[in-house]
């Protein structure tokens, strides 16, 4: 049996844009043979990825799922929201959650573990043979507390437990779980529509803070304001900073009247223990992707091959 090096399924997968694994597995059966290993990905439908490799894949489907104490979000992209839609990619999207809750978030371990026969690598690639988009698992996330649940809530579901935006909230408590998981879920949504940049002040970064204060000061030294009230001023804008981007000093969108904060503590009595907000993670499909415009027109035109 030849011996098949790193090296050479680098090549292979630089050549033919296949999966790791199945350019393993390719110079596997044929014996190392670079030209004969090429031509038995493109059989298989495997090569035709790399062909869309380079297009950029911003629509798609967050996927998150929980159980008990432990949650995962993943965003799979694709070309089109088109494809979101699609039954094939959709069930893709479910197992890569799936997975992800067994294996956790780093992606490379995702890719590699297996589902069967196959790795979830192949079954992407499978899926871009069959569907002809570019797809890709772009990032992952988990939470999991000692004691308590990790709720989630899903924006603008296409499908159960997919759509354009999930969140996980991690909530550490010894309390009533089903209690503690209906909490979660008014959190998650709460996380849904503010956006916190951070669960309190020592979360945020100190540079996005020092420049929060700095545009402040100049404000009121602008308008003549001395040094020492300059000071106070600051301080007083940053506590109502906080107020917008913290998670716990934000007004509850389900009881304006109250700080997040402050409705987990009143939670408290009816959960029937402490309890501590210990993470959350939002997931919106796209974002911080560079989308290409383009003339649909022209390019239905093109396809038809007219000008």
């Amino acid at each position: 049996m030849a011996t098949i090096s790193a090296a050479m399924v680098k090549e292979l997968r630089e050549s033919t844009g296949a999966g790791m694994m199945d350019c393993k597995a390719a110079l596997t059966e044929t014996a190392g043979n670079m030209q004969e290993a090429q031509d038995w990905l493109r059989k298989k439908g495997l090569s035709k990825a790399a062909k869309k490799a380079g297009r950029v894949a911003a629509e798609g489907l967050i996927g998150a799922m929980t159980s008990g104490n432990k949650g995962v979000v993943v965003e799979v992209n694709s070309e089109t929201d088109f494809v979101a839609r699609n039954e094939q990619f959709q069930g893709l999207v479910k197992m890569v959650a799936q997975v992800a809750l067994r294996v956790g978030a780093d992606v490379e371990t995702i890719k590699a573990a297996k589902i069967g026969d196959f790795t979830v690598e192949t079954a992407i690639s499978d899926a871009i043979a069959t569907i002809g988009e570019n797809m890709t698992l772009r990032r992952a996330a988990l939470l999991e507390v000692g004691q308590g649940v990790v709720a989630s809530y899903i924006h603008g579901a296409v499908i159960d437990n997919a759509g354009k935006m999930g969140v996980l909230v991690a909530l550490e408590s010894p309390g009533k779980a089903d209690e503690l998981a209906a909490l979660g879920r008014q959190l998650a949504m709460h996380v849904a529509a503010t956006n916190p940049q951070a669960l309190d002040a020592s979360g945020l970064d100190p540079e996005t803070v020092k420049r929060e204060k700095d545009v402040l000061a100049d404000k009121y030294r602008q308008q003549g304001k001395p040094e020492n009230v300059i000071e106070k001023i600051v301080e007083s804008g940053l506590k109502t900073y906080y107020k917008e981007v913290c998670l716990l000093d934000q007004a509850f969108i389900h009881d304006t009247g109250k700080s997040v904060a402050q409705a987990v503590k009143e939670a408290e009595g009816k959960v029937g223990g402490s309890i501590k907000i210990a993470g959350f993670v939002r997931y919106q499909l796209g974002e911080g992707i560079e989308k290409q415009e383009s003339d649909f027109a022209a390019e239905v035109a093109a396809t038809a091959g007219k000008k």
